[in-house]
């Protein structure tokens, strides 16, 4: 709040205080009085009326400060008018009231969202689970019957499925998570499980080492958030000679890192910063295959869970996917 604005706010008073101290001034010389007394007391007036005004900028630069300071510190703003005290200004009665039925209009079409929002999450969580159980009987049938071909498709539209359920529950994965000590070679051999169909079919070496270090998250979210991953560095191996290698390792901060690197196509360099992009598939890659959603939410659930997911890339010789488990204060209480 600049004095220079608030003289500017007040310049209606200023120039009635000028006309009445001219006023005054004039009926002081019009009654006899002395010419130097009469100027003087003019400037005294004058004096007197910037010091009130000075004063009442002070006061004004307070309130506005506490109210600025209010608003940057609170998350939800749709509450503010609730924190405000009621103006005795009739001017800012009227903006209060404004602000007040305002945010109680916005707190209403948000909870009116949100409840959108969780029954959309809910029908897509009962849809996703009914699902499986017919999904579960096709599988069945097709192993008895050795239909290769029809497993591996149904395999994609489970894996399309269980990414959506995850895609509906990113919002507030908080809600579903249980954090504890896992080895990374138990996060990592059940996913290599699921798609072992894939590594022998596409003759595929995968090679794991190093990885008997302890990380704490949650084994679920991680699942999936590796599974996008590899499935990721299968879907775009190029070469004669495929290979997929995974290790970790600890850094110089104790962080434990996760690497994923495969020798497929690679990423251009002017598509490496847009790779976690919603729908972004890349000009290198095979779109009718992609969707752009699984490095998506695999990068949005890193966030969520406090870990950081980066991807290194040369175009036509390797993708290198790293994720960095940090080792906190809940790491150093069971250690």
């Amino acid at each position: 709040m600049r004095f220079f604005l608030f003289l500017e706010e007040r310049i209606g008073f200023i120039l009635f205080q000028l006309l009445f101290i001219f006023f005054i001034f004039l009926l002081f010389i019009l009654l006899g009085g002395q010419l130097f007394f009469s100027f003087l007391f003019a400037i005294f007036l004058i004096i007197y009326t910037f010091c009130y005004l000075g004063v009442e900028y002070l006061f004004g630069r307070k309130k506005y400060t506490r109210i600025v300071n209010l608003v940057d510190s609170e998350e939800e703003k749709y509450f503010l008018a609730e924190m405000l005290s009621k103006p005795k200004n009739l001017e800012n009665q009227a903006y209060y009231y404004a602000l007040k039925e305002a945010c109680k209009a916005m707190n209403t079409k948000i909870g009116e969202l949100e409840r959108d929002k969780e029954d959309f999450e809910e029908y897509v969580e009962s849809f996703v689970h009914d699902i499986k159980t017919p999904l579960a009987f096709l599988s069945l049938s097709f192993d008895n019957q050795e239909m290769e071909d029809l497993k591996e498709e149904l395999q994609v539209i489970e894996k399309k499925v269980e990414q959506m359920l995850f895609y509906a529950r990113s919002k507030n994965p908080e809600k579903d998570y249980f954090v504890k000590e896992i080895s990374l070679e138990d996060l990592i051999h059940p996913v290599i499980m699921d798609y072992k169909s894939y590594l022998l079919k596409k003759k595929i070496k995968l090679v794991a080492h190093d990885l008997n270090l302890g990380v704490f998250t949650d084994w679920k979210w991680m699942h999936f958030i590796l599974a996008q991953v590899l499935q990721n560095s299968i879907k775009y191996l190029d070469k004669k000679n495929k290979i997929i290698e995974i290790w970790s390792e600890e850094d110089t901060k104790n962080n434990i890192i996760l690497y994923i690197k495969d020798n497929g196509c690679g990423i251009k360099s002017s598509d490496l910063f847009r790779v976690f992009e919603k729908g972004f598939t890349g000009e290198n890659r095979f779109k009718n295959s992609s969707t752009g959603m699984g490095l998506y939410l695999a990068k949005k659930l890193c966030n969520k869970l406090g870990l950081l997911l980066t991807i290194d890339s040369c175009e036509k010789e390797f993708t290198l996917v790293s994720i960095v488990f940090p080792k906190n204060d809940l790491y150093n209480i069971y250690n």
